[in-house]
This record gives C-alpha cells, sequence and structure tokens, in this order.
C-alpha cells in the first residue's frame, strides 16, 4: 500500500469534550490521500477511548499513546517522528479543520517547491493576495517592521516533512515556543502564506493559552525577538534591524507599563529584564514604533 501524501498529526491530552468532532473534522476532508496519527499523552480522560473507536472504522486512523507525558511540544515533535508522508500538518485536538483546508494547503505546497513550509492565519494575510511566498528577508521584514508573522500556530502550518525535521522540531519554551520556532524557521527557509479561514481555533477554560503561568512565559518572548535581530543567521540589513529594535523596545515598554498599570509590579519588571535590552540600547532604540503593512513586499536584497 502506497505512502500517504500528507501526514496529519493530531496531539491530545484529556480532550474527551472535543477530540471526536477534531477527529471526524480531519476525516471529512475533501482531499482524502492522508494518514491521521492520534498522538495521546498519557489522557487520564475518555479521550484514548474516542480515538480507538475511529481506529476501528477508519484504516487511516493510527493512535499512538506515548509512553509517558511528553507535554505540548514534545508530544508534536514525537508525532512528527512518526509521519511516513513527505507532507505533515498539526492539528489540534480542540479545533476544528474546515474540509477545504487540506484541498488548500497541499496543492499551494506543490506548486511552490522552494518553499520549506506554509502558513495560515485566521484571516487574510496583508499585502495582496495568496499563496504568496516569502524569502527569509521578507520574512522577516514582516514580523519586526510589519504587523507580525511569527503568531501562528502549529495548526496553521504545512510542513515538508523533511524539513520540519532538518530544522530539528519545536524547542520547549513554554506556550511561546511555536513563536520561537518561526523565528529560526524563517531564517532558513522560504515560508508560503495561504488563505486564511482553514481552520476554527476553539478558546476554552482548558488551554495551555489559558494556564496562569502564561503571561510569564510571554514576558520571555521578546528577548527571544531582541536576540534573533542579533544572531548571525538574521536576513536582515543594518537599517533593517535598527528599526527592528526600536519596534521590540517599544513594545517591551509598552506591555510593561501595562502590567504596572494593573497592579502586577513583578511582571512588569520580569517583562524588562527578560528583553536582554540594556540601559545604552533603550536610550538609543526606545522611540515610537515605525511598522508599515507594507513591510516584506519590496524586492528582498
Amino acid at each position: 500500500m502506497p505512502s500517504p501524501l500528507v501526514s496529519v498529526l493530531l496531539t491530545a491530552y484529556n480532550r474527551e469534550p472535543y477530540l471526536a468532532a477534531s477527529i471526524e473534522s480531519v476525516l471529512a476532508q475533501t482531499w482524502g490521500d492522508f494518514e491521521l496519527i492520534v498522538a495521546d499523552d498519557r489522557s487520564t480522560d475518555g479521550s484514548v477511548e474516542i480515538a480507538r473507536d475511529y481506529e476501528r472504522l477508519d484504516s487511516r486512523v493510527r493512535v499512538v499513546v506515548n509512553e509517558r507525558n511528553y507535554g505540548q511540544f514534545a508530544n508534536r515533535n514525537h508525532a512528527a517522528s512518526l509521519a511516513a508522508a513527505p507532507y505533515l500538518k498539526f492539528h489540534d485536538s480542540d479545533d476544528l479543520m474546515y474540509p477545504h483546508c487540506l484541498a488548500v494547503m497541499v496543492p499551494a505546497m506543490q506548486a511552490e517547491p522552494r518553499a520549506g513550509f506554509g502558513l495560515s492565519n485566521s484571516r487574510a494575510w496583508p499585502g495582496g493576495p495568496v499563496p504568496m511566498l516569502l524569502t527569509p528577508t521578507q520574512a522577516y521584514q514582516r514580523e519586526f517592521l510589519g504587523f507580525g508573522l511569527f503568531m501562528c500556530g502549529p495548526a496553521g502550518a504545512l510542513f515538508r516533512t523533511e524539513v520540519f525535521r532538518e530544522l530539528g522540531g519545536f524547542d520547549d519554551f513554554g506556550t511561546p515556543s511555536d513563536t520561537i520556532f518561526w523565528m529560526r524557521a524563517c531564517a532558513r527557509y522560504p515560508v508560503l502564506l495561504l488563505p486564511g479561514d482553514l481552520f476554527y481555533y476553539r478558546e476554552h477554560a482548558g488551554q495551555a493559552f489559558q494556564a496562569p503561568d502564561v503571561a510569564r512565559q510571554y514576558a520571555a518572548l521578546n528577548g527571544y525577538l531582541w536576540r534573533a535581530l542579533a544572531a548571525p543567521e538574521c536576513p536582515l540589513d543594518d537599517r533593517d534591524k535598527a528599526v527592528g529594535r526600536r519596534n521590540v523596545a517599544f513594545s517591551t515598554a509598552k506591555s510593561a507599563w501595562q502590567a504596572a498599570k494593573g497592579g502586577d509590579l513583578g511582571l512588569a519588571w520580569h517583562r524588562v529584564a527578560a528583553s536582554g535590552i540594556r540601559a545604552s540600547e533603550w536610550l538609543r532604540y526606545l522611540r515610537p514604533p515605525r511598522r508599515s503593512p507594507d513591510a516584506g513586499m519590496r524586492a528582498a536584497p
């Protein structure tokens, strides 16, 4: 039996209320050449039993129960190690893929062999019609000089499997791990912007974004952005790096001020300290931001 073209990787931990609908949304895809790997992270509710029911009903479904609890991003890496297809698509166990999701993503990636991976957002990308290929320089310009690119979750990505493995998967920095991963991935591979509204991102009290320590985890994010601008692999020229530092410094100061105004002085201090911005750099770069919706649209150097 030939290998499928796409491995859909559904990582689950205690998602009994949502898992059946999530699996059914994958099985309802109009693009049918896929396998669905459900990597259960030692759930203690009925998630495994639900997944096993679908495994018995549909030969495309394979359920793997981890030998131990890996955690959110390590489980994604584990699931990717099980993939047999040349493309892999992450899918969260509380989300829904719309029926056209793979039918939009896969042909677009097949038609653009230069792209290491594709990204879809919940809304349309600014700056023109998609699919749109961004070089590393253009991707960084969108993030640091425009209005963002690295905010996508794993469920918005379609990877060439060999590229994901060459990148070494996700490092575990807590909830912001995906954003930090995009910094590294976009510095090394062109990214294909794909249409929005391909999946439903469910918000609920049990998801990682609602955990009490998330604000502190995200407090360190601007530090990673600051260091990315100084990294040898940063594709921006010196002029763009200066504007990027100005924008990161401003957003750091703004977020610290908001925390202080809300009465959380500890979080405010942590946002400043974790940024890694030195006193001399605050003096040099703390200015009103300069961001443009056209960032990343001009020809890359």
